[in-house]
């Protein structure tokens, strides 16, 4: 596993998430993760962290503080010490943390700004989805999700995702409207770019869990989300007390380029 380092000094890592690889392992797969690439590499960040149960068994989660869906590419921190994880966590925990990701979505987004402010509980359907709005099920928790449009567009398309691999000539559709977004979430909740997308009736591109039978550009074979950046502070150090703001970006990836001309 080939991973792209961003940043790195005594206590944090900054890596550059490919889309298609976890963060960490759900106890069902054998699939390689981020978790294992960092054992591998990192070692010593055992017990870094804190570990996540599945069906009753404990996963360590070496120095992972926050995560990202599995297809969504982009800037992931890893802590290297106990004391700058709980430095990150309450960062996090505080909505200090900056975070910016841009994103392809069905159709013509009609305002240029826009604050999507709706709580996200579970779907009553599919144990896989959250939902935002009338419907969901257990706790509702605080979403909260800001977003920019840089660019509205047309693209020739092509059927649903599973399509792909059997793709012909014929089974191209006609152009359809797309929006470039820069989206900012204030929360962290789960999926919730990919929620309040789907709530707002503009679905991210290519999502095979919350809009599987959309037209998607020709050419995007992944979801259109990427983390394309974070801003944090530092733990403070001897001389600067109050820590460093710093921001790491991620590239663009080549596949939004070419669809986002």
């Amino acid at each position: 596993m080939k991973i792209k380092i961003l940043y790195e000094d005594k206590d944090v890592l900054a890596i550059d998430k490919p889309s298609g690889i976890s963060v960490h392992a759900d106890g069902k797969t054998k699939e390689k993760t981020i978790t294992d690439w960092v054992f591998k590499n990192y070692p010593k960040l055992k017990g870094v962290g804190e570990p996540v149960t599945f069906d009753n068994k404990e996963i360590d989660r070496p120095g992972i503080v926050h995560r990202l869906d599995k297809e969504t590419s982009g800037v992931l921190l890893i802590v290297k010490t106990k004391k700058a994880f709980a430095h990150f966590k309450k960062q996090f925990m505080d909505r200090e943390i900056k975070k910016t990701y841009y994103a392809i979505v069905s159709g013509w987004v009609k305002n240029d700004h826009g604050i999507i402010n709706k709580p996200i509980g579970r779907s009553p359907s599919d144990f896989r989805r959250r939902l935002a709005g009338r419907g969901a099920r257990g706790e509702l928790r605080e979403a909260i999700t800001k977003y920019k449009v840089l660019k509205r567009f047309e693209a020739l398309c092509v059927g649903e995702r599973s399509d792909l691999e059997n793709l012909k000539r014929s089974d191209l559709k006609e152009t359809q409207k797309f929006t470039y977004l820069e989206i900012h979430p204030k929360t962290g909740r789960t999926h919730q770019i990919r929620v309040h997308m789907k709530y707002i009736n503009h679905p991210i591109a290519c999502d095979s869990l919350y809009a599987p039978k959309n037209p998607y550009p020709k050419g995007l074979n992944r979801l259109a989300l990427h983390a394309k950046s974070i801003e944090f502070n530092l733990p403070a150090q001897t001389g600067n007390p109050k820590g460093k703001i710093i921001k790491i970006e991620s590239p663009l990836p080549p596949e939004f380029k070419r669809v986002v001309k």
